[in-house]
């Protein structure tokens, strides 16, 4: 059996909504979603303001940039969530007294102890899934490695000959 190739598969195939591995992943992005706003509900916690938390939790205070950057999200994206945590009383930012344009943000106490009511949430998450936990370290390095493959393809690259599989 002749193994399928970018060049082997009718131009009209890729038109398809089957073949639209970008599709399978929103619409896996968007079940992921509906899951977390499920388990994060008791937590009065939306999904990307969770992750904003995963990286305070993780790496304490740190300046807005650099949670953007671990977040892939721009400022424009990221202030309006660290507002509405602040409100919450999750998070404090504050202004660098020797850079006025550089802010920084931080777990508050209450923040803090939001984390030890978040610590079943992974677990809900993977068992919701379905699969072993070997599984899903292999797919997240499957995704990790598309994403870095992504980053680093230009938008005019010819085809790169890659097999579908």
């Amino acid at each position: 059996m002749e193994k399928t190739t970018l060049t082997t598969v009718p131009d009209e195939d890729f038109l398809r909504l089957d073949y639209q591995i970008c599709f399978t992943l929103h619409a896996a992005s968007r079940a992921f979603n509906s899951v977390y706003r499920t388990v994060l509900k008791d937590l009065r916690l939306t999904y990307p303001q969770y992750l904003v938390m995963l990286v305070l939790w993780e790496h304490g205070e740190l300046p807005v940039k650099q949670i953007g950057e671990h977040l892939r999200l721009d400022s424009g994206t990221l202030s309006p969530l660290l507002k509405r945590l602040e409100a919450a009383g999750y998070v404090e930012r504050r202004r660098s007294p020797d850079d006025e344009r550089s802010v920084t943000a931080r777990p508050t106490a209450a923040g803090t102890e939001l984390r030890e009511k978040a610590l079943g949430v992974p677990r809900r998450i993977a068992a919701a899934t379905g699969m072993p936990l070997e599984r899903i370290r292999e797919l997240r390095a499957d995704l990790e490695a598309l994403t870095a493959t992504l980053d680093g393809a230009g938008l005019d690259t010819p085809d790169c000959g890659t097999e579908d599989d």
